[in-house]
């Protein structure tokens, strides 16, 4: 078993799942199966006071809270650098992620980290949460990130 190429692959299926044209129906089934039950997404964001806030969901409610945006929006989301650590059959993977509305546009219209902690249950690896920023004005993608 080569876990790197195992996590790699999984890291890719998920960043897959998610993208498309504007309209086109999202592989949630695919993203269901990656995801151990009860795992948590964690969208963060500064809010308009510029206080830090998490909406924690599961993935139904991440499926349901991104249905509307997949909808009217293009959305093509890709791993540009990849950091892993494992131990035992915990592992964690800083993956920064940049996202286009189209594939072919020149510059991303959002860059980020996702920090995704898995779980080896002895036969696979799956997706237990997954913790994610942007960046913004005043927190760039730091270089050891990129």
């Amino acid at each position: 078993m080569d876990t790197n190429k195992e996590i790699k692959a999984l890291i890719s299926a998920l960043y897959e799942t998610i993208c498309g044209p504007a309209g086109q129906e999202r592989q949630w089934e695919r993203m269901r199966g990656l995801f151990f039950p009860r795992a948590h997404m964690i969208r963060t964001s500064i809010g308009a006071d510029g206080t830090a806030q998490a909406l924690v969901m599961d993935v139904e409610e991440y499926i349901a809270s991104t249905s509307g945006f997949f909808q009217d929006q293009g959305f093509f989301e890709w791993e540009i650098a990849q950091c892993l650590d494992q131990f035992g059959n915990v592992a964690h993977v800083f993956s920064t992620y940049e996202a286009r509305h189209d594939p072919r546009d020149a510059v991303p219209f959002k860059r980020g980290i996702n920090s995704i902690q898995l779980f080896f249950d002895g036969q696979r690896w799956w997706i237990m949460n997954m913790l994610w920023d942007n960046e913004r004005a005043g927190c760039p993608l730091p270089k050891e990130y990129l």
